[in-house]
């Protein structure tokens, strides 16, 4: 996902001469062509979060597209103040970039892992929250947060990434991208625990439960008129994400879900259980430990909908 990011904005970037990059003194590695082929649409702020993100605000305010860019909570959490007050509160194009999404940076312990970041800024008024899947979805994420006018999230894995998408895809901010059709389940992915989100959803139907998943590489604004289609349609709705459930995407979710009429799925939330993580590790052990892995997500999905816990109202 990094890497593709850092493409599409060199192709941005060659395109467009207001487009700025400015990192926290990090990604040196990536970035590297970016600033050799365009150094004078590129600024090293130093490890000085909230300076960052006050001089993109003042340089959006002349005129500028400025991506900020970090790791973990870096580019959020530590500036927080910064982006609300000079950011948001004046609908400057400031594109906040936080690469390392949930456990990513595992084995670099809790001040690496952002698992509150969706919570955060999907709550200051007037941000979109963007958070891709694979990197299909990342490419044109980047490209529809260029075009959008106003303040935006960007919230990224880690390295090249896979893709779990086939072909093409119909991107839309605000809208949900359908993977699989089911009629028993459907689970709602954001992010790149999306990998997980899918292997899951394939066993659950090998296993005979029908399932649907749908990637959200939006959180906000939520796609809200299919969410409440789909829970007239399933038995159980599922999210998964690899972040704190309160107040992320499974509470996005739940919102739309509390003013849902009649009828409707049961409802559960896959992610961090409100706690911060106590261990360290490889994102793929972090991810089982707190029950996020495909086969956690099978079993849970799986046991609910064996024991007849979940029945659809008709």
């Amino acid at each position: 996902m990094r890497d593709t990011f850092v493409r599409t904005l060199t192709d941005l970037a060659e395109k467009d001469k207001n487009v700025m990059l400015v990192t926290g003194d990090l990604g040196f590695g990536v970035l590297k062509n970016y600033w050799e082929t365009y150094p004078e649409q590129f600024i090293n702020a130093g490890i000085a979060e909230q300076n960052m993100t006050g001089l993109a605000a003042g340089m959006a305010l002349e005129g500028k597209i400025v991506f900020t860019y970090s790791i973990g909570n870096f580019p959020t959490l530590r500036c927080l103040e910064q982006i609300r007050n000079d950011a948001a509160y004046h609908n400057a194009n400031v594109k906040i970039v936080a690469v390392g999404g949930g456990f990513a940076y595992g084995a670099l312990g809790m001040s690496h892992h952002a698992t509150e970041d969706i919570a955060i800024m999907r709550a200051l008024p007037d941000v979109i929250v963007l958070s891709p899947g694979d990197i299909i979805e990342t490419e044109a994420a980047v490209k529809s947060l260029y075009e959008w006018e106003g303040t935006g999230y960007l919230r990224l894995g880690r390295g090249g990434g896979r893709a779990v998408h086939n072909g093409p895809i119909d991107f839309e901010i605000g809208k949900a991208i359908p993977i699989l059709e089911g009629s028993r389940v459907a689970i709602f992915s954001t992010g790149e625990i999306l990998e997980e989100a899918n292997k899951a959803a394939i066993e659950l139907n090998q296993l005979g439960i029908s399932t649907g998943l749908y990637s959200f590489p939006t959180v906000k604004p939520i796609d809200a008129e299919l969410i409440q289609r789909v829970a007239k349609e399933v038995d159980l709705i599922v999210t998964v994400e690899e972040h704190n459930i309160l107040g992320g995407f499974g509470g996005a979710v739940a919102e739309v879900l509390a003013g849902t009429f009649g009828n409707r799925a049961h409802f559960e939330r896959i992610g961090l259980e409100d706690r911060y993580s106590e261990i360290v590790g490889s994102q793929e052990y972090l991810r089982d430990s707190y029950g996020m892995s495909a086969y956690k997500i099978v079993n849970k999905i799986s046991n609910l909908v064996v024991s007849g816990y979940v029945i659809h109202e008709t």
